[in-house]
């Protein structure tokens, strides 16, 4: 939970979870869609699907025991070099070199490695390989990460209360604040969608499951068109319209931000009958509005929700 999301933000899922499913075997055994919900709100989803199969796979071929070793650990689901090296020292005290974030900018400053990342990657792995002992390799990852967290921070490091400081390269030269040198980025594309709130005569809202894969995959939605780069036209949008009359379109937009793109979604609504209702299918999550924050909406579909309400309170 806590790769790329902070602390804060972790912290009441993170115990929610637990207490939900307090063991490998209690996530394995769970629904991949109620891992999927109590998840919603954290972001990057593919880290949920993740560790639910990874679960499935400790539980089923491991006999419900984690790998001790580095190797082993990669052939999991989900696990990565990072989050290898960190299990094996961590909770089983091998010998492993655990970077992150963090250790990689306390790396590129004590070592003054002025390449930009992600060339010096390699480089500040050596650096941090050299620095890694051979006991308590747990103790040191997690100080040299917190050193991180803490003093040696992106911007104002605190130099004077680091345990580092002399032998620090970045700070003797002047330039530990520069460091670590990253390629500018290119600016992100923006894609463009329309969102589709429906409501039965009940006040039911119709909510659809996502594709497994993909972006958002498994979560629930309020329907769209595909988010493209190019601008939906009215007559595009004419022809993916869901079956019912007296479609509108609300005013303003829903925007959001992903990790590679920006997006923005015109909302448009319209009431259903009951046999519009029908022709939507097995696959319709007729949700009542007061179960709405109950769906496990991901942030932009809640975005998408809140618009839709706002505008309908303000036209009613």
């Amino acid at each position: 939970m806590l790769q790329q999301t902070t602390v804060t933000a972790v912290k009441p899922y993170f115990e929610a979870f637990l207490a939900r499913w307090p063991t490998v075997a209690d996530l394995a055994r769970a629904k991949v869609e109620d891992v999927m919900t109590a998840w919603a709100g954290l972001g990057y989803y593919a880290r949920a699907r993740n560790l639910h199969k990874c679960a499935e796979v400790v539980a089923d071929e491991h006999g419900g025991v984690f790998p001790d070793t580095e190797e082993r650990l990669l052939t999991l689901p989900g696990v990565g070099p990072y989050t290898a090296a960190a299990i094996a020292a961590i909770a089983f005290e091998r010998r492993a070199v655990v970077v992150d974030g963090n250790v990689e900018r306390v790396m590129a400053r004590l070592f003054a490695v002025t390449d930009p990342l992600p060339k010096s990657k390699q480089a500040l792995y050596a650096h941090a390989d050299a620095l890694t002992p051979s006991s308590r390799a747990g103790d040191y990852a997690q100080g040299v990460m917190d050193l991180g967290a803490t003093i040696c921070t992106p911007k104002s490091p605190a130099c004077a209360l680091c345990p580092w400081s002399a032998p620090c390269v970045a700070r003797a030269r002047g330039i530990a604040e520069t460091l670590p040198a990253k390629l500018k980025k290119a600016e992100n594309p923006t894609r463009y969608g329309v969102a589709f709130w429906m409501q039965r005569k009940d006040g039911a809202v119709f909510l659809r499951r996502r594709e497994a894969r993909g972006l958002l995959g498994g979560m629930t939605e309020i329907p769209s068109t595909d988010w493209r780069t190019k601008r939906w036209t009215q007559t595009d949008t004419d022809a993916v319209l869901p079956p019912a009359r007296g479609w509108r379109t609300l005013p303003g937009l829903v925007t959001h931000t992903f990790t590679h793109f920006h997006l923005e979604l015109t909302v448009m609504t319209a009431d259903l009958t009951d046999a519009q209702a029908k022709k939507l299918g097995n696959t319709a999550l007729w949700t009542p509005l007061e179960r709405l924050s109950d769906a496990g909406l991901p942030s932009v579909m809640s975005k998408v929700a809140r618009h839709a309400l706002n505008s309908i309170g303000k036209d009613a």
